[in-house]
């Protein structure tokens, strides 16, 4: 017990509090909370206290502080004293002080998490013919088993990032990847469709935990000066996972059959789902919770105390729901960055779910690829994202250097040079989508594309929430990209997307230009330059976790539900209809393609 002794005493130290405590506490500042040294008062009749404390003006430390209109009640009654509980210098149970060997284990291990669900959302668009014609079903219902996958895990995140707090990240990454495997199996064993759709749904819902845990996860290992290259990982496992989807689920589906896409996908969420046990948890609110735990338990003192225990006591599950319901209203009426950072993201994850459904029609439609051959397609974007990963590497030793001259702005660079490899990548496989032009123009704008995106999304998402927003604008690309390809070509189609991107091109140089002063209008943009600052890619930020809940859900899912009846409208029931059988098929009886469609 000597080692806690300090608690009671006024001790002057330095705290790592990016991701600690007020992470967890919405609308609480950094500085409104104090080193674990020091005491605050209560009256037990009363609720806890706000995490307000007073600053010493004699130096930086945090001392002993009444809460608002207590300070009489403690003069006149004398109340019971909080000691709260903190880490200590070069604390062993910190998970910033673990060795380097151990903190990368544990980033890669809960970053393949992430990849299993990436590779969940992807692998099956490898062979979604076999599933129409085996359950009889047409185009368009066939592609839901994307969106509906897609959709779960941009919702799930609603309900695990409360629970995370409250309960930490581990049990909700095993209970989460669990469940996931568990949902898989009616995909794989379905002789209906709406067997089929209902495990796709509640495998996303389930997978979800992971897309908006795991940034925090490495958010709390690694300090600012060392984060860079971790967090690259992670964003970069998020794009390669759907890449790997279609390749693996390409050979896959033309050699076993459509089925064996879902089997290996259960093997692969099976063996990361047996490391969730044995990853520590990370979270450091959890573990100074348990910590205070063990000391009232140990000395009998009730007195002992997480910073969080005294602000958050009275806070329920339910409560915490509601704030991220509640709280993106407001941000996404009062924050210009979020918006147009979001909408960045949005067209980013629309255009990697729009290339599952693309690259099949060019590469198959205009030049006669297998199912096998078109997934290896996808490898010119793994390159891109793989070249992107090496050079943020380096960037972000260099941006280090440039925040202290020129603040949050330094980060936009790469996302600037990204918006230019956008549009360009999209432009040259637009005009290289001819039968007569070699299929290596096409695939090697999957390059520039690569690059670009994860370029774009490193940087924007450290200032606007990823997993709902980008998940509900990707689940929408599978009820309109056929058609458009098929309405207006492959060439128009492209350009269509690649002409949006030139809009949305000049939103970094403006930032880079002008960021100063939109946050200086905006107290919580400023906010946001400390996340900036540190490169946090995660939710352990309320004030930019979660900009597009409860509104971009209506908007995206109105918008997804208009174009829906739009298309049915434009082409009759024909559209949707199961594709003939035994026409022009080839032996396992899907229906092919015909070259002059596409040309």
């Amino acid at each position: 017990m000597a080692s806690y002794q300090q608690h009671h005493h006024h001790q002057q130290r330095e705290h790592n509090y990016e991701v600690d405590l007020p992470a967890v506490v919405p609308g609480v500042d950094i500085e409104d909370f104090p080193p674990a040294t020091h005491i605050i008062s209560r009256t037990p009749s009363l609720p806890p206290p706000p995490a307000r404390f007073a600053k010493s003006e004699s130096s930086t430390t945090v001392g002993e502080a009444e809460p608002s209109g207590l300070k009489k009640l403690d003069e006149e009654q004398g109340l019971e004293k909080w000691i709260i509980v903190d880490w200590e210098d070069d604390d062993p149970e910190n998970p910033r002080n673990w060795s380097k060997t151990k903190k990368w284990i544990i980033t890669l291990t809960v970053s393949s998490l992430c990849l299993a669900v990436a590779f969940g959302s992807a692998v099956i668009t490898g062979d979604l013919k076999g599933p129409q014609v085996d359950l009889h079903m047409s185009e368009i219902v066939g592609n839901l088993a994307v969106t509906l996958f897609v959709v779960g895990f941009g919702l799930g995140p609603l309900v695990y990032a409360p629970m995370s707090e409250m309960f930490g990240r581990k049990p909700i990454y095993i209970i989460s990847m669990g469940m996931y495997a568990i949902w898989t199996i009616p995909s794989a064993v379905a002789h209906n469709t709406a067997t089929l759709l209902v495990g796709r749904a509640l495998a996303g819902l389930a997978a979800s935990a992971p897309m908006t845990n795991v940034g925090g996860s490495v958010a709390d290992l690694w300090n600012l000066e060392e984060r860079g290259m971790p967090m690259a990982v992670f964003s970069s496992v998020l794009f390669i996972g759907p890449v790997l989807g279609p390749l693996v689920g390409g050979f896959v589906g033309e050699t076993i059959g459509w089925r064996w896409n879902y089997w290996v996908l259960l093997i692969f969420v099976g063996v990361t789902w047996v490391t969730t046990p044995f990853t520590p948890e990370t979270f450091a609110v959890i573990l100074l919770r348990r910590r205070a735990q063990k000391l009232r338990a140990e000395t009998g003192n009730p007195a002992y105390r997480s910073a969080t225990e005294i602000s958050e006591s009275d806070v329920t599950l339910g409560e915490r729901v509601q704030e991220a319901l509640i709280r993106p209203f407001e941000m996404l009426f009062t924050e210009p960055v979020l918006i147009f950072m979001t909408l960045y993201l949005c067209l980013i994850y629309m255009l990697l779910y729009l290339f599952f459904f693309a690259y099949p029609i060019v590469f198959q439609g205009l030049h006669g690829f297998s199912d096998g051959l078109t997934g290896l397609c996808f490898l010119s974007i793994l390159v891109g994202i793989l070249i992107s990963l090496v050079l943020m590497h380096f960037w972000t030793k260099l941006y280090l250097k440039l925040f202290h001259e020129h603040g949050p702005e330094a980060r936009l660079p790469p996302m600037m040079f990204g918006s230019l490899l956008l549009p360009v990548s999209l432009f040259i496989f637009a005009w290289t989508s001819f039968a007569h032009v070699s299929w290596v123009g096409p695939m090697m704008s999957g390059v520039a594309f690569g690059w670009g995106m994860v370029s774009i999304y490193y940087v924007a998402s450290a200032m606007a929430a990823k997993t709902f927003v980008r998940s509900m604008a990707g689940a929408a690309v599978p009820m309109f990209v056929v058609q458009m390809y098929k309405g207006l070509n492959p060439r128009w189609a492209s350009s269509l997307l690649g002409f949006v991107s030139v809009a949305m091109m000049p939103i970094p140089f403006v930032f880079y230009k002008w960021g100063k002063n939109i946050r200086a209008a905006s107290r919580r943009a400023s906010e946001q330059s400390h996340v900036m600052s540190i490169g946090s890619v995660t939710r352990d930020s309320p004030p930019i976790a979660s900009p597009s809940s409860s509104l971009s859900f209506t908007i995206i899912i109105i918008s997804s539900f208009l174009l829906f009846c739009f298309f049915y409208v434009e082409f009759g029931r024909t559209g949707l209809e199961p594709e003939p059988r035994g026409q022009t098929a080839g032996t396992d009886g899907r229906t092919l393609r015909s070259n002059a469609q596409f040309s």
